[in-house]
C-alpha cells in the first residue's frame, strides 16, 4: 500500500477512510493494522480510548504487537501529534511504519477542528519522504459536512466502501486548505489590550494579572505567561514595530492573542522537537507544548497567534505499548 519513490524506496501513504458504523470501522482499521503486522511493520494506533478498546478486542492476541495511545489526550492540542509520531518513526530508522491517527471527532470545538485540519495538512509535509503508511478514520455518521470535506482536502488518498482512490480535492503540501487558514475574528470588545515595544516585563505582568483575575490557576497562569513571553520576545527579536497583546476570558478558558508585523515562513514551526544543542527556534515549541490550543495565522501583513488555556489541564501524553 506504500507509494514508491523512483529509487524503489517506500514513501508516505496518507489516506482518509470514511466509516459509518462500528463494523465498517473495525473492518477498515483492523485490516490496515493487520497488513502492517503481516508486513513486519511497527504499528502505532492513536485513536479515542473507546476505539482502542474495540480494536484490542477485535485484534485479540495480535493487539499485543501494537502501540496504542488515546488521541483525546495525545492530540488534545493537535500540534502535539506530529512530534509524537516523529518520535515513533525515528525509533525504527530505515523501516516502514504503520500509523493510524484519528484527530477529528464530533465533540471538538470549531477552533480545535480547524487546527486538526491544519495538522492533517501538515502531516503531508512533515513526513513527505518517510516510509510510513498513515490511515485517518472519519466518522460520517457523527461529523459534519465541513469536517468530511476538509478530509478530502488534506489527504492524497480517500477510502470509501473499502475502495481507495486519489482525492481530486487534495490541496498538496504547498497550500493549507482555506478552511483552516481563515483570518481569526477580532478579539471581543471587553478584551484587555496592551501595546508593547521594548520591554517584556509589562507583558508578563499584564498576562499574569488578567489571567489570575479571570480565575486561572497559578500553574496555568504561569504557563500562559511563559507562552506570551516567548511570542513577544520573538516580536522584539525579529520585527521593528512592536506588537499588540489581548487577553480575555471565554467559556472554560482564558485566551491570549499576540499580533505583530512578522511573517512566519515555516509552516511546521513548533511542531518539531528542537535539538538539544539548538540555541534558537525553541520559542514556538514551548508555546505549543504548554498551551491547550494554539491558532496561528501569518502572512506578509503580519502574524496573529492566539493561545488557549483552559481552566482544567489537558497535559500532552505520548504513546504506550
Amino acid at each position: 500500500m506504500n507509494d514508491v519513490l523512483a529509487d524503489g524506496e517506500p514513501r508516505l501513504y496518507h489516506a482518509a477512510v470514511f466509516y459509518h458504523d462500528t463494523g465498517e470501522y473495525l473492518r477498515e482499521v483492523s485490516g490496515f493494522v493487520q497488513a502492517g503486522l503481516d508486513g513486519g511493520e511497527p504499528v502505532f494506533v492513536a485513536v479515542p480510548e473507546t476505539r482502542i478498546r474495540l480494536l484490542r478486542d477485535h485484534l485479540g492476541a495480535q493487539a499485543g504487537r501494537v502501540t496504542f495511545a488515546d488521541m483525546t489526550r495525545m492530540g488534545a492540542n493537535p500540534a502535539w501529534i506530529i512530534p509524537v509520531v516523529r518520535e515513533f518513526v525515528d525509533a525504527y530508522p530505515g523501516r516502514p511504519v504503520c500509523y493510524v491517527g484519528e484527530p477529528v471527532w464530533e465533540t471538538r470545538t470549531t477552533e480545535e477542528l480547524n487546527e486538526a485540519t491544519r495538522h492533517e495538512a501538515l502531516i503531508n509535509l512533515a513526513f513527505a519522504d518517510a516510509p510510513a503508511r498513515i490511515l485517518c478514520p472519519y466518522d460520517t455518521a457523527r461529523l459534519g459536512p465541513a469536517a468530511l470535506a476538509a478530509a478530502e482536502h488534506t489527504h492524497p488518498v480517500v477510502i470509501r466502501g473499502g475502495c481507495p482512490r486519489p482525492s481530486p480535492d487534495y490541496t498538496g503540501t504547498a497550500v493549507l486548505p482555506a478552511e483552516c487558514d481563515q483570518p481569526l475574528p477580532a478579539p471581543p470588545g471587553h478584551a484587555a489590550a496592551l501595546a508593547y515595544h521594548h520591554s517584556l516585563a509589562p507583558v508578563r505582568a499584564f498576562v499574569a494579572y488578567h489571567a489570575s483575575r479571570a480565575g486561572l490557576a497559578p500553574a496555568r497562569t504561569a504557563d500562559l505567561v511563559l507562552a506570551a513571553h516567548e511570542l513577544t520576545a520573538n516580536t522584539l527579536r525579529h520585527t521593528e514595530g512592536g506588537g499588540t497583546l489581548h487577553v480575555w476570558a471565554a467559556p472554560g478558558e482564558v485566551i491570549c492573542q499576540v499580533r505583530d508585523s512578522g511573517h512566519i515562513h515555516d509552516p511546521l514551526v513548533g511542531r518539531r522537537r528542537p535539538a538539544a544543542e539548538a540555541s534558537h527556534g525553541q520559542g514556538m515549541w514551548v508555546v505549543h507544548q504548554v498551551c491547550d490550543l494554539v491558532e496561528l495565522r501569518t502572512g506578509p501583513d503580519g502574524s496573529t497567534i492566539r493561545l488557549h488555556m483552559r481552566y482544567t489541564e489537558a497535559a500532552p501524553t505520548g504513546y504506550q505499548q
